[in-house]
């Protein structure tokens, strides 16, 4: 406390008469709060989507959908918050509006509400419950508020200010608000108190008149961090629902202006490819801890938040397959940030600010103290630092952090070892490939990019490196660097998990070398007596593939590889797009807004369910929200089993899964995409279908070799 209290008055004032000690850096450009800084410290919490939408199998409800809807029969706030704490999660964020309007909480803004429920005969609140649990589990509360409401009759008009600002007041009453959330989405079409529309709203910050409701949350809630809020608030998106955050990270809302507010990033993800509420059978979609993990290095370990999502079920509870992802996540993070190699190292660098070693010494890099932090004099932006530890050491993971009470300044750095009597680069090239928002990238995105620092970096080696010295090199700055921290991290040894992929009739999982691989096709998680692979399955039916490696000296089993595979597409015919189900999401289907894609399936089915992948390359043109899907027996005679909206696609654009009210019979399909998100055509990289069941089926392998990928 001493030494965080002495930072914070070095960092704005000088010391006091008659010391000689050096004077600390003035701040230089944008400088977060307090609040920004303690938000950034938090790292990892939860998001939790429940609602009617839950119930719905929707990502977007339309503002139509009844509250009887909502009643969950188990629903246990202490269980889900304390999965969390065991998981390291900081906090959490509850959705207690979404875009359908229904309030989790007995409002007095609207009668779409929780009231309205039978759940404890319409006596429950969800955000009580959340809120309170949190308090008891040590975990900080925060809430997030739909701006858009397909249900108000209002909205659109100036009456909806009243209500929304409403229902924020009664929101930032259930305890501390560490942190309230104002999603991007902000009209189009909806229920509207029946009006059934479409209302444009413009501007949005000029509609809801942000600058305002940031006021009103200070007042009431002076330490909440705000997301959104039309670049009034605090914090921002990533730039992607796959958690990935963009390279440069600079922390101003506009990097021509460097001495603007500084704004905090955020990147959000579910922790399932089924979407941000929970859904049947997504328990085959849950991400790996290995991709969770690469999801944290490329939010947190480049200077944001990661906010994971974690949906509860209609029974209220937390998929199974959910939590032991999280669980294992948690489980490798904290191994990885157990132990800094280089805490306690012997440190030296190329200049001390005014000589005063006792105040901005190279050793601040390695205290293991975040406030202290080593600088040299004003006017130098070039330097090296060098630590050395007691005896060799083996790391794949750097982390460096900046000082950022004083403000962002590093431009470009570069990480080397002593590899012998060499000094090597160990971090990847300057030139980095720009990710976006699925973590791809088009060729004109190869650039000369800027390495930023900030609140910290995290770089993950291509391979472990054993030295007893490390050096970080600054190539440029800003300002003069404010350095507090170089630390050296092991990456916890995790197997890897197998990948699923189907072409045709055959079903391939990958191989190791080291691994027996074992795999089921019933949807059940295999096991030491599951049968092993031996090859391709051909599998013509709908099934839920799993499979897991196991070592064969110690039996160690891997995580789980699940994928929900459709009917095989090996017999479909078209004359219109065979790209819509050649299994390849590299390719595409096209056709003009309201043209039909009609397939033959290649005999009679028994149909339940009918998925849409968008296209995967990054771009939205031709992404399809707004669909009609139709069976036939003949060819001729059509009927419509499923009619609708694929809801954020542009953000999140993964397959979008429809199951039909009941199965029906079909030898052909016809999908016709009726919008486009972007520009005149309607697109599509895979088409599947699901059939019931047939009954009991013993999976059978083809007798090539093992199969590798």
């Amino acid at each position: 406390m001493l030494k965080k209290t002495l930072l914070m008055l070095a960092a704005f004032s000088a010391l006091a008469p008659g010391l000689t000690a050096a004077s600390p850096p003035k701040p230089f450009g944008a400088v977060p709060t307090p609040q920004q800084v303690d938000w950034l410290r938090m790292e990892l919490y939860a998001f939790v989507h429940f609602g009617l939408n839950t119930y719905t199998n929707r990502e977007w409800g339309y503002g139509d959908e009844s509250p009887k809807l909502f009643n969950p029969s188990n629903f246990d706030a202490d269980a889900i918050v304390a999965t969390f704490k065991k998981a390291g999660m900081t906090g959490m964020i509850y959705t207690a509006k979404h875009h359908d309007g229904w309030c989790a909480w007995p409002t007095k803004s609207t009668k779409h509400n929780i009231t309205q429920s039978p759940w404890k005969k319409g006596k429950g609140d969800v955000v009580k419950e959340f809120a309170r649990a949190c308090r008891k589990y040590g975990l900080k509360f925060g809430t997030y508020l739909s701006p858009w409401d397909r249900n108000c009759a209002e909205y659109g008009r100036p009456g909806y200010l009243d209500v929304y600002y409403k229902q924020i007041k009664e929101l930032l009453r259930y305890g501390p608000i560490f942190e309230i959330w104002f999603d991007g989405a902000n009209g189009g079409d909806g229920y509207y108190g029946g009006a059934r529309e479409n209302r444009n709203i413009g501007k949005a910050d000029e509609y809801y008149n942000f600058e305002k409701v940031v006021s009103m949350i200070r007042k009431i809630q002076p330490d909440c961090i705000i997301w959104g809020a039309g670049g009034h608030g605090d914090a921002t998106w990533g730039g992607s629902e796959q958690g990935f955050v963009r390279l440069p990270n600079w922390n101003v809302i506009n990097r021509d202006k460097p001495d603007e507010k500084w704004i905090s990033l955020e990147g959000d993800t579910p922790i399932n490819h089924a979407g941000w509420f929970w859904h049947p059978g997504q328990a085959s979609k849950v991400k790996t801890p290995e991709h969770l993990m690469q999801v944290y290095l490329d939010s947190v370990g480049r200077g944001a938040n990661l906010i994971l999502n974690v949906a509860p079920d209609r029974d209220g509870r937390l998929d199974k397959a959910d939590v032991a992802s999280l669980l294992k996540f948690g489980e490798n993070r904290k191994r990885l940030l157990a132990r800094d190699y280089a805490q306690g190292a012997k440190a030296q660098a190329s200049e001390v600010r005014g000589d005063d070693t006792e105040q901005f010494g190279a050793d601040k890099l390695t205290d293991g103290d975040i406030e202290t932090y080593w600088a040299p004099n004003d006017g130098t932006t070039k330097a090296e630092l060098i630590i050395t530890t007691a005896k060799p050491v083996t790391f794949d993971v750097v982390r460096i952090r900046e000082q950022i009470r004083l403000g962002q300044r590093v431009k470009d750095f570069r990480l080397e070892a002593k590899i012998g009597d060499q000094w090597e680069v160990i971090d990847p090239e300057a030139s980095v490939l720009m990710q976006n928002q699925q973590g791809k990238a088009k060729k004109d995105q190869l650039t000369k990019a800027e390495k930023t620092i900030g609140h910290q970096i995290m770089r993950r080696l291509p391979e472990p490196i054993t030295t007893d010295q490390v050096k970080l090199v600054i190539l440029d700055a800003r300002a003069c660097p404010c350095i507090s921290e170089l630390s050296l991290l092991r990456m916890p040894r995790e197997m890897p998990t197998p990948t699923i992929e189907r072409k045709g009739d055959k079903i391939s999982i990958s191989t190791l070398e080291q691994f027996d691989t074992v795999y089921t096709t019933d949807g059940s998680d295999p096991g030491p007596d599951s049968p092993k692979v031996e090859g391709d399955i051909r599998e013509t039916d709908n099934c839920v593939v799993k499979a897991a490696y196991i070592d064969r000296n110690s039996g160690e089993m891997s995580g789980i590889g699940a994928a929900d595979l459709g009917i095989s597409k090996a017999d479909w015919e078209s004359p219109e797009g065979k790209e819509a189900f050649d299994d390849d999401a590299t390719t595409l289907w096209k056709a003009k807004a309201g043209e039909r894609l009609t397939i033959k399936l290649g005999g009679v089915q028994r149909l339940t369910a009918f998925s849409y992948l968008p296209r995967q390359d990054g771009s939205v043109d031709g992404m399809t929200d707004r669909y009609v899907f139709e069976v036939s027996a003949d060819g001729k005679k059509w009927r419509k089993v499923a009619q609708g909206e694929f809801s954020n696609l542009r953000a999140n654009p993964i397959e979008q899964k429809v199951d039909f009210d009941k199965p029906v019979k079909a030898a052909y399909i016809r999908f016709t995409g009726t919008r486009a998100l972007e520009g005149n055509e309607v697109t599509a990289a895979e088409i599947n279908v699901f059939a019931a069941k047939s009954g009991p089926k013993t999976s059978k392998s083809s007798k090539t070799p093992g199969t590798s990928k």
